[in-house]
């Protein structure tokens, strides 16, 4: 669903590569973990992977499509939740869904029945119809959830998403995570809470530096020592002696 070829991003002042040189495969059915301590290059990598940001070399393919080649193609296959809550906050929450719902071209009868689904499901139809300032930082949050949801896209791509949300929400986009993959799709999502990583994600990657320190299911990151936790293993790869968690 996601390839990376040799991808780096380097940023002008000082040349320094915030990613140097990325190799990576994330399949569909699977739910896939970034992990790394702060400024590794997550987010620059995420950036990348969604169009935001330009890699400096290598290619990116979603779902086999090349994205600096077709980039609406590509964008239209995602799901993006950004790890900030820049949102318009002058529009009710509906207007702001429906202002995406326009801009991915879902169709009245889909968008009504995923809105219903989705509202719901996150607790949020009663604040539906306010001004996004007034949200709490967790209500930003399912907002942005349901609008990226809301085109029913086969890839979704998370930075942080559970930040903020009370712990039914959080449950329930992690049941809506397996369920996504279950059906064939895929999700690629950053977190720094280490064991939610290692409860739900079928291959982890760890980046450190700018580069994949490992990349594997729990099994294949232990290497044979079974009771390795995930902490103690991003610890060991990263060097992080605990800082940025």
């Amino acid at each position: 669903m996601i390839t990376l070829n040799n991808i780096s991003k380097t940023y002008a002042r000082g040349g320094v590569k915030a990613v140097d040189n990325i190799d990576l495969n994330v399949k569909r059915g699977e739910i896939f973990g970034f992990l790394g301590p702060n400024g590794a290059g997550k987010s620059t990598t995420i950036r990348m992977i969604t169009g935001i940001l330009q890699p400096t070399e290598g290619t990116i393919f979603i779902d086999g499509i090349n994205l600096a080649e077709s980039p609406e193609e590509c964008k239209a296959k995602i799901g993006y939740v950004p790890d900030n809550h820049e949102i318009f906050e002058r529009l009710s929450g509906m207007e702001y869904l429906n202002f995406i719902g326009d801009v991915y071209g879902v169709s009245t009868p889909a968008r009504k029945a995923r809105l219903k689904k989705f509202l719901d499901m996150f607790e949020l139809s009663d604040a539906a119809g306010s001004l996004i300032r007034s949200y709490s930082r967790g209500m930003k949050q399912k907002l942005l959830l349901i609008g990226a949801l809301l085109h029913s896209p086969p890839l979704w791509i998370l930075d942080e998403p559970m930040v903020g949300l009370d712990p039914k929400s959080a449950l329930r986009l992690k049941e809506q995570m397996r369920e996504h993959c279950d059906a064939g799709n895929a999700v690629f999502f950053s977190t720094h809470v280490l064991e939610v990583a290692e409860r739900l994600c079928d291959r982890i990657g760890i980046i450190s530096g700018g580069r994949l320190a490992a990349v594997g299911t729990m099994d294949e990151l232990r290497s044979g020592k079974d009771d390795d936790t995930l902490e103690k293993l991003f610890f060991e790869l990263t060097d992080d002696g605990g800082e940025g968690l």
